[in-house]
């Protein structure tokens, strides 16, 4: 649980495309599966981690509706390597759990 009170999650990204973020507990369906994820590292993962950044964008109400395509989201490489990261970590623990890969795909 973060500061905010949010829930951090992941799929791991590689099993099931869900990245590292930040949701509320309302949204997550609890189940009776457990894994040990005390060997993940999250410490450097809070509220800051996952703010927006304040740059201002100069779209105005002409570009926003001119019906261009959506600008797709650019990820850091930052945050790809802490996805790996702690995708690594969750990896490991999920290959010895049985069947829990396809539980989770």
């Amino acid at each position: 649980i973060l500061e905010s009170g949010l829930l951090l999650v992941t799929g791991p990204y590689k099993i099931n495309g869900v990245p590292l973020r930040r949701v509320n507990a309302s949204y997550v369906i609890a189940t009776s599966t457990k894994i040990d994820v005390s060997n993940v590292d999250i410490s450097k993962h809070n509220d800051a981690y996952f703010a927006r950044s304040k740059e201002k964008t100069s779209e105005g109400e002409v570009e926003f509706f001119s019906g261009d395509a959506p600008k797709p989201a650019i990820v850091s490489d930052d945050r790809k390597a802490e996805q790996e990261k702690v995708d690594g970590s969750l990896l490991k623990v999920i290959a010895g759990t049985d069947m829990l890969e396809g539980y989770l795909s």
